[in-house]
């Protein structure tokens, strides 16, 4: 496995196994699947209804807690200062855990100022080891690094190779926040697996056109949390750290960004309205 060390001197692995979509009743053997193979990070969230399964195989699991990086996440309706520290509480017990490795506001979106009040709190206790954000665009990234005490230490954003987030990257890299991607896989949506360019270049290593695509994600320097529910495939997306990609290779995947979201944008309107909507 392959470190990253965020701004805080926190080592995280590059490659996680995330849980997004991933049923209640099933999340707990996926992520004893996923521990058994090798993953150390796990990504959960508020919203996913999941936190619990997930403490489930952690405390199950037999590989020390130190050994584990889990990341949640607070969501809209438990945006504030007082409803989001009650929050954080309330996915330390789920997650069945004394301490949260890295915790980030969900949508930039509600009282995020008080929730980010609120986490700074739960890191200076040492309930947090690290906060950061998830969805936040460039202008609202910088706003919060200008005025906050703690500075984000990552920021999950859609990544994939059909929206690499050049700019987006560009701005994190400045105020030493890592990039970190959601939808590695664009789940699926472009012909993502059938891609000609993946392909072509996967075969000359023998590799997928997933691994082709989270190898490009890992050497740009970005945190991947692919998700899968069949062990096989977890074993193929951690599989990604014995080949190189060239120059060569590198130039004609970035060639595929289109440089627009493939799900939605929190610049649209009705886009806003739908996800406030969930927070209520």
């Amino acid at each position: 496995m392959e470190y990253v060390t965020l701004n805080n001197g926190i080592r995280m692995p590059i490659l996680g196994y995330g849980v997004y979509q991933v049923e209640a009743a099933e999340t707990e053997r996926c992520v004893l699947d996923a521990i058994s193979v090798g993953y150390r990070s796990i990504d959960t969230a508020q919203a996913y209804a999941n936190e619990e399964a997930v403490g489930e195989a952690v405390t199950k699991c037999g590989v020390p807690r130190n050994e584990l990086f889990l990341t949640t996440k607070v969501w809209i309706s438990n945006a504030g200062y007082e409803k989001a520290k009650k929050s954080i509480e309330d996915s330390l017990k789920k997650l069945k855990t004394e301490y949260i490795d890295l915790l980030l506001i969900h949508q930039p979106f509600n009282d995020y100022y008080g929730t980010y009040r609120a986490m700074e709190e739960a890191y200076k206790d040492g309930t947090v080891r690290a906060i950061g954000v998830s969805n936040f665009y460039p202008d609202r990234l910088i706003d919060l690094c200008q005025f906050v005490e703690t500075r984000p230490a990552v920021n999950q954003v859609e990544t994939h190779v059909f929206q690499q987030q050049a700019k987006a990257h560009e701005i994190m890299e400045k105020y030493h926040v890592q990039h970190e991607s959601w939808g590695p896989f664009a789940e699926g949506r472009n012909d993502f697996f059938q891609n000609r360019v993946l392909n072509e270049i996967g075969a000359k290593y023998h590799k997928s056109a997933a691994q082709t695509a989270l190898r490009y994600l890992i050497q740009n320097g970005v945190v991947v949390i692919p998700k899968s529910t069949h062990k096989e495939r977890m074993i193929q997306n951690l599989d990604v750290f014995d080949f190189t990609l060239t120059d060569g290779d590198m130039a004609a995947i970035k060639a595929l960004d289109e440089g627009e979201s493939l799900f939605f944008s929190h610049y649209d309107p009705a886009t806003v309205e739908f996800l406030t909507g969930l927070g209520k």
